[in-house]
Parts: C-alpha cells; structure tokens; sequence
C-alpha cells in the first residue's frame, strides 16, 4: 500500500509541475463529480419518501435535486474525460523526458551493461504510451470513487450500522485487484528478456539492411524459428500471469456478490418489520448498484494505479542507478596542457564481469602529441577511450591530467574540452546543418563553423550529393528526407566530431570503418594536420584507434594493445626495430594482405 501510494503522489506532483491550474481544476470536478453520484440516490430516496407521504413540494424539490445530480454526474463525466486526456499528454511529455534522462542523462554508460537495467528499461518503454491517454483519467477516477465511496458510506451508516458491511466486503475485490497487478508485473519482467529478442528478431527479419545478408545465407526460416520460439516463451509467461491474477479477482468478486445479496434482503426485511422506510431501501438498492459499479471500476482502477506505481518505482530505480556522484573539492579542467595525460597502474573490469579488460596501465600521453592505439579486436583500446571520455571510472589506478587527478574534474566540464568520433556514431536525422553544427551547441547554426568542419573531416564533398546543401534534410523520418550511404553519414559524424576547434583531447575511435583504407589515411593525414593547429594552441592530445597500421604510421607515439597492457610503445621506426615485437609482426602481416 505504501509502494501505491507514494508512486501514486510522485504522479500527481509531475502533473501538478506540468499544469498546475488544469491539475487543481480536474481534481475539483472530480470531487463534484463524485458527491453527485451518491447524492442522486439519496435525492431518490428522499423523493420517494415525500411521494409516500403525499408531501407534494418534497417531492418536487427532491426530484429536482435528483435530475440536477444526475445531469451534473453525466456532463462532469465528459468534461472530466477531455480535460485528464489534455493532461495526460502534457504529463506524458514529461515522463518522456525523465525516461530519457533517465537513459542518457548520467556521466556514465556502465548502466547500459546490466541485464536488470536493460530488462526495467523495456517495461518502462513500454507503459509509457499508458500515460498519454489514460494514466490521469485514472487518477481521477481514482478519487471521484474514492470521495463517492465515502459519500455512500455514510448515507448507509444513516440507514443500518449494519450496512457497512457491504463497503468491507467491497474491499475485497480491490486487494484482490492489487494482487492481480503485482502478479501481472512479475510475469511482464519475466517476459521482458524474451520480448526483447522476439523483439530484436522481428526488426532483423523486417528491416532492409539486413535483408541482403539474410537471403543469401537462407538464414530467414532460422530467424522466423527463433522468434516464433522466444515469442511463445514470452506469451505463455504472461497468459500465465493473467490466469493466476484473473482467478484471483474472479474469486473476490463471488465473495462480494453475495455480500451484495445479502445487504439487499437485510434491508427489504427491515422495510417489511417497519424498521425502515421505503425511500431506505430505494436509497441503499441504488447505493448498492452504485458501490457494485464502483467496486468493478476500482477494481480494473487497482490495476491500472498498481501500474502506474510500478512504473514510478521503476523511473525512481532507474535516476537512482545513473545519479551523478558528488566530486569532493571539485578542480577546473586545464585551458591548455603542458605535460600531458599520464595513467598510473590503471586497471578496468567491465560491470558484471569478472576478468579486467585492463591491468596495471602505466602510460604517458604528452602534450601536443598524436598518440595512435593498435592492437587486435578485444585488446582494451577502446577501453582507454572510453576512460579518457569518463564514460566508466578506472577500477583501479589514477588518470592525472597535468598532475590533476581526473576524477576531480566534473564530468561534463572535463568533456567540454574533448572532441571525438567513434565507429558507433549518431545518426542525427535532421538537417544537414545541425547533423554536423550539434558537435559544438553554441555554433550549430552557424554556417561558416559547419563548413569549416566539413573541411577539416574531408567531408565537404558530401555537400555535393545533398540536394540542398546544409539545409537538407537527412534520413527517413522525413518525407523528402535524403537517405545517405554508410560512408556519407560517417562524413557527416566526421565533420560533427571536427566542431570544437579548441579542445584538449581530440579522439578518433575507428571512425572510419565505412571508408576504404586510402581514404582514412587521408583523412588522418588531414586530421594529424589539424591535430598540429590546435596542438599549438591548447597543447592538445590527439589520439587516434584504428585497426589498420599503415594508416598511423603517423603518429609520434605508436601504442600497442595487448590483453588489457601496453606491450608496446614508440615511434613507427623505434618499433619496426623492436626484435621479435608485436607491432612489427602484425604491421608485417596486414603489409602482406595488401600486397
């Protein structure tokens, strides 16, 4: 009860911040609402009275009072109905926000490793569409049954002491609805992973790019068995939810009817014995059928509060997980490096894992310096990047920035003074301008600053394929959107990643995995040459990660990745001489596949 509660108030406070006028109002009417229901029942009791009694005014008067408390009941109904609808959507936008943020909102990413997170993430995707047309109907119909509930109890303690009985027993359904709830929440969670790839298996098999793949391998009748299998998984889970919370209801709902019967026939009774009057058993028979309506409506009410609960808790789970940590004594991030960035015994295990990715990393990145990464797949050179970005903290060891440790930096100051392109980069699907203007948010709309992007990415040639130049629309989301190939979004993100012309650390983490290896030593070239510019300026760090070794020859420091050390460091020269070195062997062995 407590976990309703307290879910339900977090909603009504997001409502109350999203429209605080409408949110009062709706309550109000509600409330309004609520008292003209029971208060047409006790009009007909007393109308029926007068009319026994032949006491033709009262009788007017309380058929007045009953028409007035029904058409207020009917049109309040609408008025409510459209009124939570507009709210809702208002809310809804901002429970969007908050799962959002929620998502992409913390420093770091480590959260994205965790199957719970990823498993609470689903459901909370999946209820929000709950909340842009019914959660607040639901809220208000919550307290309009509730406030009503309290009418008709006294009006039936006025009657018998005896008849309150029939609200006790009316609790029943609604416990019963809560419990169905929390069973039905159980068996969503213990579906989600089985959704997800039922899910994940559905887009595979329906979007174009993998469709080629997909008919030359005759992998689609696989796809189809597996998706059929995980989607069974996932239904037969929550039918079985939904017998087990449907028995339960169906249960507490026979209790209550004859509860229901029984009320009816006390009530009769006494009438006959003249303990009652006849406007009594008008009164509590139409109360009667009233709490019955309300009963059933609190009870699907049971569900869908218990949802909404649910779905608070989980938000309220999920900020807490990607929270920001408080710095201590927080230190500014450098405007210019002299000595550089230096790792000492820096060790990394990835969340949920056991073996560490890193281990004991003692390096040196100097100021003004191109430092290129190699290695095999899985050696650890994303990890570096991933640390220089504080995406995930060392498990060990320290990063000192020109002798200042970088976790007393803030994470988004100290970001602000990087620049990156990484192989699994955005596809920002808006105009060309702002594709490419958001890797600098101050400068986006600036024409001059895109372009001179684009130049120092070797990019401008992609304005020639787009219809209308920075102005046009990219990607499918729009109709006359421009649909761009591998290689043209990667210029774009390229271009994206060349905005910040002043920065501290310049990192390019395989970006250039669509271009063909002429063209990403090009492109390097020309990105070692704005490494020059800046260096000069800042004392920037550029470090560059690429798979293919001809291609960071470049580089003044060569650093060689090998299960999670530095096995190797030192110029293309310095390491083609190391007898017996890993750097010359696989240099040796890419230099023979190219020729």
């Amino acid at each position: 009860m407590r976990e309703l509660v307290t879910g339900i108030a977090r909603l009504a406070a997001v409502a109350y911040r999203a429209r605080p006028a409408r949110f009062v109002l709706v309550i109000t009417l509600a409330i309004v609402r609520a008292i003209s229901g029971p208060g047409a029942a006790i009009a007909a009791g007393a109308a029926t009275d007068a009319a026994v009694a032949g006491d033709g005014t009262r009788a007017a008067w309380a058929g007045a009072l009953l028409v007035a408390s029904g058409v207020t009941y009917a049109v309040l109904g609408q008025i409510n109905f459209l009124m939570g609808l507009d709210l809702s959507r208002s809310v809804f936008e901002r429970l969007q926000r908050d799962v959002i943020e929620a998502t992409n909102g913390s420093d770091g990413i480590a959260h994205h490793e965790r199957p719970d997170y990823a498993d609470r993430l689903r459901v909370l995707t999946t209820d929000l569409e709950f909340f842009q047309y019914f959660a607040m109907e639901h809220v208000f119909s919550s307290v309009r049954v509730v406030v009503g509930g309290a009418v008709a109890l006294a009006a039936l303690t006025a009657v018998s002491p005896w008849l309150l009985l029939l609200p006790l027993a009316g609790a029943l359904p609604v416990w019963a609805g809560r419990r169905a709830e929390s069973v039905m929440g159980r068996a969503r969670e213990r579906a989600a992973q089985d959704a997800r790839r039922a899910t994940h298996l559905l887009g595979l098999a329906t979007a174009p790019g993998p469709a080629k793949e997909i008919r030359l391998t005759r992998m689609g009748a696989r796809i189809r068995e597996l998706h059929a299998s995980s989607y069974r998984r996932a239904s037969s889970t929550v039918v079985r939810g939904e017998l087990a919370s449907g028995t339960l209801q169906g249960l507490a709902l026979l209790l209550f009817g004859a509860a229901f019967i029984g009320s009816a026939l006390f009530v009769v009774r006494s009438a006959v014995a003249g303990d009652a009057s006849v406007g009594d058993v008008v009164l509590v028979i139409t109360l009667a059928s009233q709490i019955v309506a309300q009963l059933a409506e609190a009870q699907f009410l049971a569900n869908s509060l218990q949802r909404i609960a649910a779905f608070m808790e989980r938000l309220e789970w999920a900020r807490s997980l990607v929270a920001s940590r408080a710095i201590e004594a927080p230190l500014a991030a450098p405007e210019s490096l002299a000595d550089g960035i230096r790792f000492t015994d820096v060790r990394f295990t990835y969340p949920g894992t056991d073996a560490p990715v890193l281990d004991g990393v003692d390096l040196h990145l100097p100021a003004g310096g191109v430092v290129a990464i190699v290695g095999e797949n899985g050696a650890g050179k994303s990890t570096l990047v991933k640390l220089l970005c504080r995406f995930y903290e060392p498990t060990h060891g320290v990063v000192r920035v020109d002798g200042t440790d970088l976790a007393r930096i803030p994470v988004p100051e100290w970001r602000s003074r990087l620049t990156a392109g990484f192989q699994d980069f955005c596809r920002l699907e808006t105009t060309a301008r702002h594709t490419v203007g958001l890797g600098d948010l101050d400068r986006r709309d600036d024409d001059d600053a895109v372009l001179a992007a684009l130049e120092r990415a070797a990019s401008t040639v992609i304005l020639d394929r787009l219809p209308d130049g920075l102005d046009t629309h990219v990607g499918k989301s729009y109709t006359e959107g421009t649909e761009l190939s591998g290689g043209q979004w990667q210029k774009l993100a390229l271009g994206r990643a060349m905005m910040r012309d002043a920065p501290l650390v310049m990192l390019l983490d395989e970006p250039t995995s669509a271009l063909d290896a002429e063209a990403e030593h090009r492109l390097f070239e020309r990105y070692a040459a704005s490494a020059s510019r800046v260096a000069r300026t800042t004392g920037a760090i550029t470090v560059l990660v690429s798979h293919r070794f001809s291609t960071v020859r470049m580089a003044d420091l060569i650093l060689v990745v090998d299960d999670g050390r530095i096995r190797e460091a030192g110029s293309h020269e310095e390491l083609m001489e190391v007898p017996g070195g890993l750097y010359a062997e696989l240099f040796a062995l890419q230099a023979a596949q190219y020729s």
